[in-house]
């Protein structure tokens, strides 16, 4: 026994030395390659950039006014990075707070403004007819509006918590905004009709009982309607238990300040037709806002640094919104694992149920729309910047990568449709009507019943085309070697990306999920950071932004590292600002915190 294993160890070593052999024959020419390989880093490495004179003056490099534009840019980070997202979800949430966060807002934007009018006013035009001066005052007088709808609104109580969430017709008539004589006409009316059972000592109560004249007065019955008395009462204290904001609150809302005095004024001269009119507009903002203002970021950037002057606009356009395209859907995936979009399935669970189980389209269906229509309408644009020309190896590729997803979104929009499941089925549905169902026996029928990875979508076509994509460009050849680098970085990270979705997939063919509640794979945690990384260096890797790392010296690991780290801060504070919209709802409900336990309703 033992000298059969020797004899093994012996063939092993053997074998091991003959694949050695060849590596060892060939160490001299390995040493050649090597001295080649390292004389053409430094090759690389002394390539010569370009004339410091030569690249363009910038506000980055200014030398004056520099505490002025250094606070601008402070108040703005503040202002719509922090304080707008509280805003917006406090809005959404329809809580208390929201005024007061979003005139805060105003106030740290109109600082930042003026510090930005002034530093324009002493600095020389660097960058004539950019377009962050003109979104800025746009985005600013869309949000100012948006406040002012609030404020108006809030007074007249249009803006309660539950308004337009199915409440019927006479809960609806209780948000329309009346005027005070109206509405001093009905708290009169009212505490005639209902009045306090524990009365003070000299309240005789004459008038208030069921029986008594003073309720079957035709005064009474015009102004409030042929129901009776009791019914009214029982209707109000249910109305009350159910939801406390469904009715003005005069004291609350309509206070005797001039101020509020003329706002509800102003708000009852408003139609009900213009009120959901602005409400809509209202609420599209809330949920536009954000890609908004990380727009006028973006061109604040541009501004600053000087990017996308001239033929460089077509770079500039390609990258930057390409990367954002990326860096929104890391935010969605993100969203999607903190438990957002749940009602719709979306978060890794299973669709709670409704009073009417409408078509929702699964996330992977929206994921395949959008990639669908990204190749569709980049087909076109792949060539803008060199329009006139033939089309180069580089524009083919390009071109090839939009088709890629055009195929890809239209393969994975197809895999969600139910209709085209059972279409393929067909063969099997024959096979199996051909015996009547008594046929089987109970073991048998079992398997008549639909897999359990029916009931929720798996599709990584969507996960697929990304992980292609982060190939391709991680290998796309480039100018210069920093340009290589940084594709190379933002294409390994949309490779991880699409792999971690991978992981997310094998882990719910394994198990589905079963509950209402978010699953949150932790795999998809990795996704979100993937895309929004990849986004951002994905966004750093056009011409102009490699030449400015070029002219200031910075490597690509510089600008790798800081995007990980701010990533990592980003991916924390968007917890938190769900979390706290969260603690807004529950905050303004009148549900008892055990009610927010499904353990409860079992």
């Amino acid at each position: 026994m033992r000298s059969t294993a020797q004899s093994a160890l012996q063939l092993l070593a053997l074998v091991a030395i003959a694949g050695a052999f060849p590596a060892v024959l060939a160490h001299g020419h390995d040493d050649e390659g090597a001295m080649d390989m390292d004389m053409d880093m430094d090759m690389t490495k002394e390539e010569p950039k370009p004339d410091p004179d030569s690249y363009p003056p910038t506000y980055f490099s200014h030398p004056e006014h520099v505490v002025e534009i250094y606070a601008h840019i402070a108040l703005m980070v503040v202002s719509w990075i922090i304080m707008l997202p509280i805003a917006v979800m406090f809005s959404i949430a329809r809580s208390r707070y929201t005024l007061a966060i979003q005139f805060l807002f105003l106030f740290t934007n109109a600082v930042g403004v003026l510090l930005g009018i002034t530093y324009n006013a002493n600095t020389p035009d660097l960058y004539p007819n950019n377009a962050h001066h003109k979104l800025g005052w746009l985005v600013t007088w869309v949000v100012s509006a948006q406040v002012m709808i609030s404020l108006v609104g809030r007074v007249a109580g249009v803006m309660g918590r539950n308004n337009g969430q199915g409440h019927g017709k006479e809960e609806e008539q209780a948000f329309i905004p009346v005027s005070t004589q109206a509405m001093a006409e009905h708290q009169r009316m009212n505490d005639a009709l209902y009045s306090n059972p524990y009365r003070h000592s000299n309240d005789s109560g004459q008038g208030t009982e069921p029986n008594s004249e003073s309720l079957r007065s035709n005064s009474v019955s015009t102004a409030i309607g042929q129901e009776s008395p009791i019914e009214l009462s029982d209707r109000r204290a249910q109305y009350e238990d159910e939801d406390e904001d469904l009715h003005f609150k005069p004291a609350e809302m309509l206070g005797s300040k001039p101020a509020n005095s003329f706002i509800s004024k102003f708000a009852g001269k408003i139609s009900g037709r213009a009120w959901r009119v602005l409400m809509f507009a209202y609420s599209f903002v809330d949920r536009t806002i954000l890609i908004l203002g990380y727009i006028t970021v973006c061109t604040g950037i541009i501004a600053f640094a000087r990017f996308f002057e001239g033929h460089g606009i077509f770079s500039g356009l390609a990258h930057w919104i390409k990367g954002g395209i990326f860096f929104w859907y890391g935010i969605f995936t993100l969203g999607r694992w903190t438990g957002s979009f749940g009602e719709l399935g979306w978060a890794w669970n299973v669709r709670p149920k409704q009073s009417s189980q409408k078509w929702r389209p699964t996330a992977e269906f929206v994921e395949g729309a959008l990639i669908f229509t990204y190749g569709s309408t980049n087909i076109f644009l792949e060539h803008l910047g060199n329009a006139g020309k033939e089309f180069s190896s580089q524009d083919l590729e390009h071109v090839s990568i939009t088709v890629l997803f055009i195929g890809g979104g239209l393969l994975a929009m197809l895999i969600e449709s139910t209709r085209i499941r059972e279409l393929l089925n067909t063969t099997v549905y024959d096979a199996a009507l051909a015996h009547p169902s008594h046929a089987y026996s109970d073991e048998e029928r079992a398997a008549l019943e639909e897999p359990k990875q029916y009931e929720f979508s798996i599709n990584p076509i969507p996960a697929l085309v990304i992980l292609l994509l982060g190939i391709m460009m991680s290998s796309h050849t480039q100018q210069s070697m920093v340009s290589s680098m940084v594709h190379k970085q933002w294409g390994n990270l949309l490779t991880g990306a699409s792999f971690a979705r991978g992981f997310t997939y094998v882990i719910l063919y394994l198990k589905p999920p079963r509950s209402i509640l978010p699953t949150r794979p932790p795999t998809e945690l990795l996704t979100a950071f993937g895309l929004i990384a990849g986004g951002m260096i994905f966004m750093a890797s056009s011409s102009d932004t490699v030449d400015g790392m070029i002219h200031y010296d910075l490597d690509a690991m510089f600008f790798y590292t800081v995007t990980m780290g701010f990533v990592g801060l980003l991916m924390a504070w968007v917890v938190i600002v769900l979390a706290l919209k969260g603690w807004a709802v529950r905050k303004e409900s009148s549900r008892s915190p055990k009610s927010w336990t499904l353990t409860s309703r079992v």
